[in-house]
């Protein structure tokens, strides 16, 4: 079990929406259906689902579809993330591009929750997932 700050009784809520936001994935190519829900300092909880493009490189994931939601909210410090894919062999860890950018916006600890679709929810810190994430020091 890892340690954190926020109240536990909150994960399996965030878990919750992210399984929900999953539900409105736009994933006509890859079929592969995720959801994310962001916890702010403030208690809010902010959702989004990966959306696809048939140029492939235009596609968001919903971590980053979470994570610039909120910041376009005005939102810059999270303090838990939940991430929710249907009925998956392997769970969905967020692929390197999001773990870069929850990185900007979160510490190492930062809880990390993963819903495989089976019933399972993994939990992991930011830092174990991106043990060196570029951080760019403005002076």
């Amino acid at each position: 079990m890892i340690k954190t700050t926020i109240d536990d009784c909150r994960f399996p809520e965030l878990v919750q929406a992210a399984k929900e936001a999953l539900q409105n994935s736009y994933s006509p190519y890859s079929n592969y259906k995720v959801g994310a829900a962001l916890l702010t300092e403030q208690g809010k909880i902010f959702t989004g689902c990966n959306v696809e493009n048939g140029s492939y490189g235009a596609s968001n994931c919903a971590e980053r579809t979470a994570v610039f939601k909120a910041v376009s909210e005005g939102q810059r410090r999270f303090t838990a993330i939940a991430i929710a894919a249907e009925d998956t062999e392997t769970p969905p860890f967020p692929c390197g591009i999001c773990r870069q950018v929850i990185s900007e916006f979160c510490s190492q600890e930062t809880p990390v929750l993963i819903y495989d679709g089976n019933g399972a929810v993994y939990n992991a810190e930011l830092g174990e997932l991106i043990p060196h994430a570029f951080d760019f020091k403005r002076e």
